[in-house]
């Protein structure tokens, strides 16, 4: 293979502007969907879908994109393709539309969700610890991986196989871990401890 029939293909594997467009749409859609349940508008209106983006930027973090004209051409058609997808329902009943997430959309949401996760460090440090422990049966090995891979990402301190620490407050982004991997409190604990034997080092991996 010649130098330039390599670029090529790995050109032809790179995503496109518009594949990353639709990425980030459809993830912002899904991830909004989860959290505020179903979008209501009323279907005898002639403003049904400003209606429905009306609503959706109601969450404050997409608000200002709501006077951007291409954003909101963007947002429309992955309302419509994620229609086509499965991963969205549309629905009329009593004059009234509801948009929702199918169980596939709601699997996939999330995904988004967990694939996104981070922990707020707040401004000064409380001196508690998080000790996460779980046990986690042989056959479900491949969650205790992906959890062991997350807390390592989300920069806990492995303090022995299937203990970690951390020293801020995380109890939400535990919760949501524990329903995402479908695990119970007796597999997956959260600890908070006001002290741990020779932390010293552990404190310097966190600038303490």
């Amino acid at each position: 293979m010649t130098k330039n029939e390599g670029q090529i293909k790995n050109n032809k594997n790179m995503p496109t502007a518009k594949t990353i467009k639709r990425k980030f749409y459809t993830k912002t859609i899904l991830k909004v969907l989860l959290l505020t349940g179903v979008f209501v508008v009323a279907s005898t209106s002639p403003y049904f879908w400003p209606g429905v983006l009306k609503a959706y930027f109601r969450n404050k973090k997409y608000k200002g994109s709501y006077r951007n004209k291409a954003q909101r051409r963007n947002f429309l058609s992955t309302f419509s393709y994620l229609k086509s997808k499965g991963l969205i329902e549309i629905n009329k009943t009593n004059k009234q539309i509801y948009i929702s997430l199918t169980e596939e959309g709601k699997k996939r949401a999330e995904q988004f969700q967990i694939n996104d996760l981070t922990i707020k460090k707040p401004r000064k440090w409380d001196k508690k610890w998080r000790v996460v422990i779980f046990d986690i049966k042989h056959e479900h090995r491949m969650k205790r991986e992906a959890l062991r891979g997350k807390l390592k990402q989300l920069n806990f301190y492995q303090l022995q196989k299937s203990v970690w620490i951390y020293p801020y407050s995380c109890r939400g982004e535990i919760d949501l871990l524990r329903k995402f991997f479908g695990l119970d409190k007796d597999e997956l604990r959260l600890i908070t401890a006001q002290k741990i034997e020779d932390d010293k080092g552990i404190k310097e991996e966190y600038g303490l």
